[in-house]
């Protein structure tokens, strides 16, 4: 079962470019992140056409999430538990039955939380609190299960070009990695340093001063997997020359391969 996770920083400019993605990568199930459109604005029609199912939680002009799946989808739920609050839309999860394996799939928008300090960093390290919470739970079932999308951490220095510059960063701050640990010390495998430990690979870019070209990037997207799931992970791996197509989001896909 081969599993991307995508921020496409938004469906509706990316169309083309997730279209052209899908139908080369073929992917069992996509997760993504920032489509930045209602769930009744959603085109779904367009990947349903491809043979995916299709879910999303949505919201106006930015935020949003959404699973693309060949398989069926069952038991869906939307918006992280633990504040009912809690309108941002950055969390939708569905179990999907493999060959061999029931999976259950969190598809995930972590908050930026910049400026720090500040009511937006305050937001992104409550929400991680309730992400442990969610995750010891989702742990006491003993179920495969994968929480992956966009975590807006820089897990260590060597995820990024210029550990440097993101010191003070709210994606790199103390608290934040040290809440990124706490979810790993659960028994979460972070699926790709389980596979690769090497430096200088990346999942953003940004748009600004090169970027792209001088590979300035950090690793902020994530695939953190359950003891159960970790057990049947047999790769994983960034799609790196995505950025490099026409009108890319800023992000590239990042992969799983599980025996399921």
């Amino acid at each position: 079962m081969k599993i991307a996770t995508f921020n496409i920083n938004g469906v509706k400019a990316r169309i083309n470019a997730l279209t052209d993605w899908l139908d080369e990568a073929q992917p069992d199930v996509a997760l993504l992140q920032e489509i930045k459109s209602v769930d009744e604005g959603f085109p779904r029609e367009i990947f349903e056409d491809k043979g995916y199912n299709v879910e999303t939680h949505g919201q106006k002009g930015f935020n949003g999430v959404a699973i693309l799946s060949k398989l069926p989808l069952e038991d869906l739920s939307r918006g992280l538990p633990g504040d009912d609050s809690d309108e941002q839309a950055r969390w939708i999860e569905a179990t999907v039955m493999g060959d061999t394996h029931p999976v259950r799939l969190c598809g995930l928008y972590l908050p930026n939380g910049n400026p720090v300090p500040g009511p937006k960093y305050d937001y992104k390290l409550a929400w991680m609190e309730r992400l442990h919470a969610h995750a010891a739970d989702m742990m006491a079932q003993e179920i495969p299960f994968v929480m992956a999308g966009d975590y807006n951490i820089i897990p260590q220095d060597e995820d990024a070009a210029r550990p440097e510059v993101w010191q003070e960063d709210a994606l790199a701050r103390p608290e934040s990695r040290a809440a990124f640990r706490r979810l790993l010390s659960l028994g979460l495998t972070e699926a790709f340093r389980a596979r690769n430990q090497a430096p200088g690979l990346y999942s953003f870019w940004d748009y600004q001063a090169g970027a792209w070209d001088r590979n300035d990037g950090i690793r902020i997207d994530h695939h953190l997997l359950s003891p159960e799931a970790a057990d049947l992970l047999q790769d994983c791996w960034i799609e790196k020359d995505v950025r490099g197509r026409e009108k890319p989001s800023d992000h590239v896909p990042v992969w799983i391969d599980l025996a399921a």
